[in-house]
């Protein structure tokens, strides 16, 4: 409970919260030779230049979905051409630019060369920030033992010498395929070792074989002769043979090797946004410091393990020797992003000269840019970006106008930190409808600062049925992702970023998998991102990052964009099908379709509403209806919340119908959260659960939320629970 709810104190007409203004003034200030002053009159100075602009932008969306909703009532069965030139009309959908084209400069590697997976991780949680950044290398070996990957059951406790005989094959083909030896094979080497600058390989007949490609060996740690680690690349990215013959592994294996340790998050976004829940100064001063620890290199935080306390912080860089006997290292941790908030939701940490709260968005960009300062030019310098940049994604822009009020936001920033002009890079969530209908002219709004864009399905969706909830019943979300408009979507992002010029300059992303226990269903799966031309895709933790690394080596992205730009020529997505409205149609649903679909929604947002509102839990594995372990966030809470609030809207389903599947689901999820001590059920006393009310207000009232948004909901509703139960 925030004991300092009154505590305020003035600066610049500014009333802050003593909590964040103490944190800036003891924490964030001290060795960047600005003075707490300055601080809050710049932010003042922010508000002052962007607030009512933030307004007037979503005041623009409402009245756009007035006239879109207006005009769906008018029209029951839309006409596609009448549609879309309603759309022209409104200023919904924009004359697309001729020529756009990116210019930005001082990224980094991970973003112009390196492709590779992307985690996103909640910053408000220390462990899972600090775990995200070191994920850069994993092991192999624990990846595919620990999961379904290779087998359709998890390890059992104890070595299992047959399962790491699987391994051990998976790792030798993996070797011959991606980083092949002149006629032989890495399962024949007894020895490695490194003879003027080469890797040398001693086979069980006794010859010495090579790599087929010799550059692809990079250096090498301990002796020449017989060396502990063997770095090589592949595809940009690097990989370490581990060697101990002492080792419980290398003394099974002919070459010694005790495990492979993968290049696999090359990045990372640190997130202030869909997976965190943060709503007031108490919450928002934990953000900005697990950043701003991040930023100084100094996070830390302890943990205990077999009974033992034990100290996580951040990875070093790796040192190795080269084939020439040059000594070099190499990054030890994820390229780290930031993202922030939208340009919804307002906080308290902040009263404006009016006594008004803060727009989030406009906070988290300045006090997130204070943090990373220390990395800019602090006594951290270059801890995370070597190129000087300061990498912030921006979430939930509809169209080129909210784009380029935030790049104005951030070349502010820039001024008033005396910071040179785009050392803010802006990454560019394409999830909203009027973003992806008009991206050519999104990323026109940004190019000389653009470093990121990406699909988001889950928004995407989201907002996909809100923005056209009086068009007609929408089919079930699940037979959603098999329409036209899904396709033309990703293929657009693809399409739209390579003619912008985004290759070598900008990373192109895609969204998350999902379900955090089905590796061998990834795997199986998840190459058609690189296979798309994306650059990164995001995974749900550092193990499936390691597996998901395996597809980059299958797909070198830089020649598979140059293909698609060369087929573009000839191959175009077409647009008019990112306006295709997925209306159920002549789909017919049968009762028990209708009750399956209305069962899975409600549970779904139950799980995750349940533990967002009364736990502070913004991002967890919930399970599903069938028991599968599900990511969950906001993002798939809107679309579940917005999917029945459409079925409402349209008679499809009733009240009553719905107020019975939530009940029952509500039982349901009581029950998967039985082992929780801290778990506070919903039923039977439905009124007096503050979660339950929440999910209610979410589903019945979700055709009045803006753009169909939970966080308005969430978090005046946590804020009630945080009041009840502390």
């Amino acid at each position: 409970m925030n004991g300092h709810l009154n505590a305020r104190i003035g600066n610049a007409n500014l009333s802050i919260d003593t909590q964040l203004y103490t944190m800036v003034e003891q924490e964030i200030l001290p060795g960047l030779n600005l003075s707490s002053d300055q601080v809050w009159q710049a932010m003042a100075t922010l508000l002052d230049e962007f607030q009512s602009r933030n307004q007037a932008l979503l005041n623009t969306r409402e009245e756009l979905q007035t006239a879109l909703d207006e005009w769906h009532v008018n029209n029951p069965s839309p006409d596609p051409v009448k549609y879309k030139a309603m759309l022209q009309d409104i200023g919904y959908l924009l004359p697309s630019p001729e020529q756009v084209e990116v210019t930005t400069s001082n990224v980094d590697i991970e973003i112009s060369t390196v492709a590779g997976p992307q985690l996103v991780v909640p910053i408000n949680n220390a462990r899972y920030a600090l775990n995200a950044a070191n994920a850069r290398w994993g092991s192999l070996y624990d990846a595919l033992y620990g999961t379904d990957a290779l087998t359709s059951e998890t390890a059992a406790k104890g070595y299992d010498s047959q399962r790491g005989a699987l391994v051990i094959s998976f790792a030798k083909e993996l070797l011959d395929n991606h980083l092949p030896l002149l006629q032989a094979s890495h399962g024949q080497v007894t020895q490695y070792g490194i003879e003027d600058g080469q890797l040398t390989c001693l086979l069980d007949n006794g010859h010495f074989a090579q790599l087929a490609d010799s550059t692809q060996f990079m250096g090498y740690q301990g002796d020449a002769v017989a060396p502990k680690t063997i770095l090589l690349k592949h595809n940009n990215l690097h990989l370490e043979l581990h060697i101990d013959r002492e080792h419980i592994i290398g003394a099974d294996d002919l070459a010694g090797v005790k495990d492979i340790v993968m290049e696999a998050a090359v990045s990372t976004i640190m997130d202030c946004e869909d997976s965190v829940t943060a709503v007031d100064a108490e919450d928002k001063v934990i953000v900005y410091r697990n950043w701003l620890g991040l930023m100084k290199g100094d996070l830390a935080i302890d943990l205990q393990k077999k009974g033992k306390t034990i100290t996580r912080t951040l990875n070093g860089d790796r040192h190795y020797v080269g084939p020439k006997g040059d000594r070099f290292s190499l990054h030890g941790r994820s390229l780290l992003f930031i993202r922030n908030v939208g340009h919804l939701m307002t906080n308290d940490a902040i009263l404006n000269s009016q006594g008004e709260e803060t727009p989030e968005g406009i906070m988290d960009g300045f006090i997130t840019s204070l943090c990373a300062l220390h990395d800019i030019r602090g006594v951290s310098a270059k801890g995370n970006s070597r190129a000087g940049s300061i990498y912030i994604v921006k979430p939930k822009m509809h169209g080129p106008e909210e784009v380029a009020f935030t790049c104005d936001l951030f070349s502010r920033i820039e001024e008033l930190l005396a910071l040179p002009k785009n050392t803010l890079k802006v990454g560019i969530m394409d999830e909203e409808r009027r973003t992806s209908v008009n991206l050519k002219a999104c990323i026109g709004a940004a190019s000389e600062r653009v470093a990121f864009i990406n699909t988001g399905f889950l928004d995407r969706t989201g907002d996909e049925i809100h923005t056209s909830m009086r068009a007609g019943v929408m089919l079930p979300k699940g037979i959603m992702k098999q329409q036209a408009w899904i396709a033309a979507y990703e293929g657009n992002n693809v399409e739209t970023g390579l003619a912008c010029g985004l290759q070598g300059r900008a990373q192109i992303g895609k969204g998350m998998w999902a379900k955090p226990d089905c590796m061998a269903e990834m795997m199986a799966t998840k190459l058609e991102h690189p296979l798309s031309g994306a650059t990164t895709a995001w995974v749900p933790s550092p193990t499936a990052a390691v597996l998901h690394a395996l597809h980059y080596h299958q797909v070198l992205v830089q020649d598979r964009q140059k293909e698609l730009t060369n087929a573009a020529q000839t191959i175009k997505v077409e647009q008019d099908d990112l306006l295709a409205i997925p209306l159920l149609g002549d789909h017919s649903l049968s009762e028990d379709d209708i009750t399956r679909e209305l069962d899975n929604n409600c549970q779904g947002l139950l799980g995750y509403v349940i533990r967002w509102v009364e736990s502070g839990v913004g991002c967890s594995k919930v399970a599903d209806i069938n028991q599968v372990g599900l990511m969950e966030d906001r993002a798939t809470l809107r679309i579940s919340s917005q999917s029945l609030a459409n079925w409402l809207a349209h008679g499809f389903v009733t009240k009553p119908m719905v107020m019975d599947s939530l009940k029952r689901m509500a039982a349901l999820v009581d029950e998967q959260n039985a082992g929780d001590p801290t778990y506070r059920n919903m039923a039977p006393d439905f009124d007096s659960s503050v979660g339950f009310q929440a999910a209610c207000e979410l589903v019945f009232e979700g055709t009045a939320q803006p753009s169909g948004y939970t966080e308005p909901v969430l978090h005046r509703r946590r804020k009630e629970a945080k009041r009840v139960f502390g």
